[in-house]
């Protein structure tokens, strides 16, 4: 079956129906382009204009849904026309259709027409003028200038510019999805980073808690709880200090409220200190010079180094037997990377135990990950070791490679 033809815009019906009244009403005013008795004029009489201002009207309806189609029967019925006595509304119509299959016709015939156009006009306004030699004939080439290239030429110009308006709503379109894009990468990296800062700043005084009320509970000894409780209570007033300061970050992030400083590997004899109270055996081996000015560690390695140990030291917390923990820091300038390890005996069987999710690993991974180091984790020789290269250099994001198991 054929495929039906689409229906006429409303526009086009209006701009269709107007014509032909129009042209009707000149019929019947007696009003026409040429007299009856001029030698062009092949079919006189008044009626002989119908045909010709019919078909440019069906022409109209075809304006945008067929303009080549439209374009090819208006030529030939204007061509009908110019025998006739000729209908202003015919011709009018005809440049509409010109102008339509410029504007709504196919990029090629949008090209083509204005190019075909302007060589009829110079066509119309050369040949009349070198046979005849006369200036009236000149006015033939005015005639085919304005009846078909000046609405041609139209057409290409408002062509031009919808196109241009159009790329340039995609342009913002495209760009307001990029930007979008970037904003929800942004968002989702923030709250990453955010997880990892709120993990690492309250992970470790959460698990000493929960080992020592663990404590307190199974041992029927009131020394040993009171030990426990006063633990207790220095970890959680400290871990409330660090979510308040966290949670006035987030809130008053625009305010007057100025971040903490970032810690620093200043910072690891403190953190040591208090892994210690908490009832570790932590032996720290930093053998390098932290030191000031062109020789200190970047920053974001020195934080990265800092949550790393702090993270492997909760996770020693709450996961290794007894023994001895060690943490070496060691700078190597072959390749100028700082070697952060963590050892400690592997998992106990019993005793009291914080629970775990693997989040810490996890951080430890994508902190190094991001600073374009590597990262390990897993058991080695009856020991658990975290092992973390941190380039001091400047270097593009690289991937971590895979911890070679999880805390058991």
């Amino acid at each position: 079956m054929a495929a039906a033809l689409p229906r006429p815009h409303r526009f086009d019906v209006y701009v269709a129906c107007g014509g032909l009244l129009g042209g009707l009403v000149l019929m019947a005013l007696g009003l026409a382009l040429r007299p009856a008795d001029e030698p062009l004029v092949l079919l006189p009489g008044a009626w002989a204009v119908l045909p010709p201002l019919v078909v440019m009207s069906g022409c109209e309806l075809l304006r945008r849904t067929a303009p080549r189609t439209a374009l090819l029967t208006g030529t030939a019925a204007l061509t009908l026309d110019t025998v006739t006595q000729g209908s202003v509304a015919t011709v009018l119509m005809f440049t509409d259709v010109v102008y339509a299959a410029v504007l709504y016709g196919p990029p090629a015939s949008a090209r083509r027409i204005p190019r075909i156009t302007g060589l009829l006009t110079v066509a119309g306004t050369v040949v009349p003028y070198a046979v005849w030699r006369v200036p009236e004939a000149l006015l033939i080439g005015v005639v085919i200038g304005a009846v078909a290239y000046g609405p041609a030429a139209t057409g290409w110009i408002v062509r031009d510019h919808r196109d241009a308006a159009i790329a340039a709503r995609l342009h913002a379109e495209q760009t307001t999805l990029l930007a979008e894009m970037d904003r929800r990468e942004a968002v989702v990296a923030e709250r990453a980073r955010m997880a990892r800062e709120l993990h690492d700043m309250v992970a470790n005084h959460l698990s000493a808690i929960a080992i020592h009320s663990t404590a307190a509970l199974s041992i029927d000894d009131p020394k040993t709880s009171h030990e426990a409780l006063g633990v207790i209570r220095e970890n959680s007033v400290d871990g409330l200090a660090e979510m308040r300061r966290l949670i006035g970050i987030l809130r008053d992030g625009g305010g007057d409220r100025e971040p903490a400083a970032a810690p620093t590997l200043d910072g690891l004899d403190a953190l040591v200190d208090g892994a210690r109270a908490n009832g570790l055996d932590v032996t720290l081996d930093i053998d390098i010079d932290i030191g000031t000015g062109t020789g200190r560690i970047p920053a974001p390695v020195e934080l990265a180094a800092y949550r790393i140990v702090q993270e492997s030291l909760t996770n020693a917390l709450k996961h290794a037997r007894p023994g001895p923990v060690t943490v070496v820091l060691a700078r190597h300038d072959g390749p100028r990377v700082l070697d952060v390890e963590i050892s400690s005996p592997c998992g106990r069987e019993d005793g009291p135990r914080a629970p775990g999710s693997g989040a810490g690993l996890v951080g430890m991974r994508e902190r190094a990950t991001l600073l374009g180091g590597t990262f390990t984790a897993g058991p080695h020789g009856g020991r658990w070791t975290v092992h973390a290269a941190l380039p001091l250099a400047e270097a593009e994001p690289g991937h971590g490679k895979d911890p070679e198991g999880d805390r058991p």
